[in-house]
């Protein structure tokens, strides 16, 4: 395997190279695991509530979702919460999605000019996200933690670890990492339990390989970036940064980087 090296925070998302993971497990990319999941047809992301709420006037069936501080944005209808996903029909819908950190790390990934690839991280598809990069087997690896406004997130941080032992051939147990992620994050979720924040939200991040399929950026149209829904066998095929190959309706959803 390759060099890998973990970076952080968006500055880090800019200067990645290869293949780039971008980290954020609480809450962005486990939301998006479970949009994906429930059947979204297509989920953009925009760094920004604007941009969000100006795609909406195109589409007008499209659901804004979005958070600053881990509160939902007013006027969005739902803020960056898996519970909250869980209990909505998704299928064939269009989400507009902005949160504070992981959609933007997603941008300056995907604007940099030495990532070849860009995925989605979290413990919920981890498993999918180290076998589709043995197969690929990039000359390099760089696995971005966003962290929270500019500060280091330990959920983060040990994914990033656990993805990079793994990688390594040195498997690390999960169960300690996730023990440390509750002892840490408990209190938080705890004391800020609201419909935006649920308490649920944490266990929902933290259940290991409830995915089998990778979240991949593409090229979308007007300059945006799509998210495929990647699963076997389509997970191991061959793939190309600006042709990526062309999915059924069923296999694909889309996630726009503005």
């Amino acid at each position: 395997m390759a060099g890998i090296k973990i970076l952080h925070h968006a500055q880090g998302a800019s200067s990645a190279r290869g293949i780039a993971v971008v980290i954020d497990v609480l809450r962005a990319f486990s939301t998006a695991c479970y949009l994906a999941a429930g059947g979204a047809r297509r989920i953009w992301a925009v760094g920004d509530a604007e941009s969000a709420q100006r795609l909406a006037q195109i589409h007008e069936d499209a659901v804004l979702i979005g958070e600053r501080d881990g509160r939902r944005i007013p006027g969005f209808q739902l803020g960056n919460s898996p519970y909250r996903v869980r209990q909505t029909e998704w299928s064939g819908r269009t989400v507009l999605f902005t949160t504070s950190n992981g959609t933007r790390g997603l941008a300056a990934a995907w604007a940099s000019a030495a990532v070849s690839e860009v995925l989605c991280g979290s413990f919920v598809n981890a498993g999918a996200v180290i076998d589709y990069i043995r197969r690929r087997a990039p000359a390099d690896i760089c696995l971005v933690c966003m962290g929270s406004n500019g500060h280091p997130a330990i959920e983060d941080t040990l994914c990033a670890l656990y993805l990079r032992a793994a990688l390594v051939g040195r498997p690390m147990d999960y169960a300690p990492l996730r023990i440390k992620i509750l002892r840490d994050r408990s209190v938080d979720f705890q004391d800020r339990d609201s419909e935006d924040m649920p308490a649920q939200d944490l266990e929902l991040c933290l259940a290991l390989d409830r995915f089998a399929f990778v979240l991949r950026a593409a090229p979308g149209e007007g300059g945006s970036v799509a998210l495929e829904r990647l699963e076997p066998p389509v997970l191991y095929s061959a793939c190309c940064r600006r042709q990526p190959p062309a999915l059924s309706s069923g296999d694909r959803c889309h996630l726009s980087a503005g």
